[in-house]
C-alpha cells in the first residue's frame, strides 16, 4: 500500500495523542497529516482541505467522536460523508462502542497505540472497504463483518438471500 500517497485527518483534544499518532503515520510513509482539537474543529478541517481518512478520538470535548461521526455522516453540509473512519477508543464501554458503530465508524483502534494497529486499520479501510448502507435511520459503512451461516433471518436486506 502506498501510504505516502494518503491524506489523512486526526481529531483529539489531546495533544500528545495527536503528536504520537502523527509520528507513527510519518513513519510508516504518511506525508499528509491534517490536525484538529475537537470534531468541530475537524469538520472545518475537511472543508479546507481534502482527506482520504478520518482518525478521530472517541472522547472530546465539546464535540465527542460519535457526534463529530454523526454529523460527517449525516449532515446536508457535510464535507465528505463517505470518507473511511477510524475511532480509537481507550476505556471505552462496549455501548460507547456500539454507538459509535450505530454513528458510522469503519473501524477501530483501542489504546495504547501501535504502528501495527495503525497500519492493520489503515489496510482495512483501505484494501477491503465495506459498501455504504442508507436506511431510515443508518447511513455509513455496512456493520455486517462476515456471513453467519446460522441466521435464519430476519432478512430485512433486498440483497440478502432468502431461503425458500
Amino acid at each position: 500500500m502506498r501510504y505516502d500517497l494518503l491524506r489523512i485527518l486526526l481529531v483529539d483534544d489531546n495533544h500528545y495523542m495527536r503528536v504520537l499518532l502523527a509520528e507513527i503515520l510519518r513513519a510508516i510513509g504518511v506525508k499528509e497529516i491534517h490536525e484538529a482539537n475537537d470534531g468541530a474543529e475537524g469538520l472545518q478541517a475537511m472543508r479546507n482541505f481534502p482527506v482520504d481518512i478520518v482518525m478521530t478520538d472517541l472522547s472530546m470535548q465539546p464535540l465527542d467522536g460519535i457526534d463529530f461521526v454523526r454529523l460527517l455522516r449525516n449532515s446536508p453540509d457535510s464535507p465528505n460523508p463517505m470518507v473511511p473512519v477510524i475511532m480509537i477508543t481507550g476505556h471505552s464501554t462496549m455501548q460507547r462502542v456500539a454507538e459509535a458503530r450505530d454513528a458510522g465508524v469503519n473501524e477501530f483502534l483501542a489504546k495504547p497505540l501501535t504502528a501495527r494497529g495503525v497500519i492493520e486499520r489503515l489496510s482495512q479501510v483501505v484494501e477491503y472497504p465495506r459498501p455504504f448502507v442508507r436506511t431510515a435511520d443508518y447511513f455509513g459503512p455496512d456493520r455486517r463483518r462476515r456471513a453467519d451461516p446460522n441466521f435464519t433471518g430476519p432478512w430485512r436486506r433486498s440483497t440478502d438471500k432468502k431461503d425458500k
